[in-house]
């Protein structure tokens, strides 16, 4: 199981990549391809919605198939078979449709360790092992920033693009021979993914897990690089990069809190109220320079990765033999908000920026939206019950 789990690691080291790789691109594709940063934005939430549509699919097959099957078909047919169309794309439609099979193929690969998560360990160390996963696959995320224009600048951008399918072709023959499925949950009941909705404590969690990401999801794949490029001259690569490291060292500080506090609850509605905090002093413009903007960026990035601690709240109240259609349905909310806020703002930034009397000012309106839909999320959590293992 711990070569499997090396092998799922390394795919969500791709995964993270994937959603995160279009911002530092926006320039070399816009002068190859015309692609503009809304239409990388819809590109982006296509990778996400194509994730979110896939989790009720996935999480039936988990249960069904397990996690070794699963996940390796898809990476290599989805993922693979996507980055490798994204090398040959000489339009931006053929961006969007890279971008939709990728996040099919990206779909499993996390689900995945969390489903054997759910069924190999204890409970009380969930949310600690989805952070570790979390932490070691955000190094895509760092991969995906001055690495990659690195190598576009050495090797140019569709080279890297066939390197990088292949490698995905690897990873999922990994995954296929080293992750061992556990044994199926034996239980009287049967259930659907309708049984989960029947649960009222979901109820309170499900608005968060729909906009908690949003944020630092959309930024840092999206907005950062074009807001510090057109407001401040400044690097996109370096800014994407502080914001990745602070979100993989928030990944890690989120996971052990809930065994350290005795709460999953507060830990969370605290750490996203912060993240609502510096997404509204970036709404209003409080950055006057690019260092004091990368520092609210960070910060918005660092608080916003509650990830690992909302999936073991909601997951506690899951029954064993709906583990994976459980963890699956409440990624479907976080990555599925992800791509309609992100598809929302391209189309924010479109219609503003013909208009607008400043550069920044649609990028402000972008935060201040995300601030807006954060605050909603948490106030309907804090009614929430809490409950740890």
């Amino acid at each position: 199981m711990n070569i499997g789990l090396i092998f799922l690691a390394l795919a969500y080291v791709l995964s993270q990549f994937y959603r995160a790789f279009l911002a530092v691109l926006t320039d070399v594709l816009g002068a190859d391809l015309g692609a503009t940063p809304d239409s990388l934005a819809t590109a982006s939430g296509l990778w996400f919605l194509s994730f979110a549509a896939m989790q009720i699919p996935v999480g039936w097959a988990l249960d069904t198939h397990g996690p070794r099957r699963t996940s390796s078909v898809l990476l290599l047919l989805g993922g693979a078979g996507g980055a490798a169309i994204f090398a040959m794309a000489s339009t931006p439609m053929h961006i969007n449709i890279a971008m939709f099979l990728i996040g099919i193929g990206c779909a499993p690969v996390l689900m995945a360790s969390f489903f054997l998560f759910a069924r190999m360990y204890p409970a009380a160390m969930f949310a600690t092992l989805g952070a570790l996963m979390i932490g070691v696959g955000s190094l895509g995320n760092l991969a995906g920033s001055v690495p990659l224009t690195m190598a576009v600048e050495l090797f140019g951008w569709r080279e890297t693009l066939w390197v990088l399918a292949g490698a995905t072709v690897l990873i999922a023959a990994g995954i296929w021979f080293a992750v061992g499925d556990p044994p199926v949950a034996q239980s009287d009941e049967k259930g659907s993914v309708l049984d989960l909705f029947k649960i009222p404590a979901l109820w309170l969690i499900f608005p968060l897990m729909l906009v908690y990401y949003a944020p630092a999801g959309a930024m840092r794949g999206l907005w950062i690089g074009p807001y510090v490029q057109d407001v401040f001259g400044g690097d996109a690569g370096i800014a994407s990069l502080w914001m990745g490291i602070a979100m993989i060292i928030g990944t890690f500080t989120y996971g052990p809190l809930d065994r350290m506090f005795g709460t999953r609850k507060w830990v969370a509605l605290i750490g996203n109220g912060l993240a609502c905090l510096f997404c509204l002093l970036l709404g209003l413009g409080v950055a006057q320079g690019y260092w004091s903007a990368v520092i609210l960026f960070a910060a918005a990035g660092f608080f916003g990765v509650s990830f690992p601690l909302l999936m073991a709240h909601g997951r506690a109240f899951v029954p064993a033999h709906l583990a994976g259609r459980g963890v699956t349905l409440m990624n479907l909310f976080g990555i599925g908000g992800v791509g309609i806020w992100q598809v929302i703002s391209g189309r924010m930034h479109a219609s503003l920026s013909p208009t607008a009397s400043n550069v920044a000012d649609p990028y402000h309106a972008i935060f201040l939206f995300f601030a807006g839909m954060l605050a909603i999320g948490v106030f309907i959590y804090a009614f929430s019950e809490d409950r740890v293992d």
